[in-house]
């Protein structure tokens, strides 16, 4: 997308602001995205290893 218009007197586009702030808002939501995925996985391998313990020492699960 250009910041042109043939149709307006500056020939400016009105959607220009629209489009960069989305794309600004899409960027930072993909770094939110990822950052949250490598916490997941963090608490995954951590979950793991707490499941693993329980089963060594014969203890259940509790309930959620």
């Amino acid at each position: 997308m250009d910041n042109y218009c043939a149709f307006s007197e500056d020939h400016n586009c009105l959607k220009w602001e629209d489009y960069e702030l989305t794309r600004h808002e899409l960027e930072e939501a993909d770094a939110l995205c990822h950052g949250n995925w490598i916490e997941i996985q963090q608490l995954r391998d951590y979950i793991e290893v707490l499941k693993e313990i329980l089963d060594e020492n014969g203890i259940e699960y509790p309930e959620m």
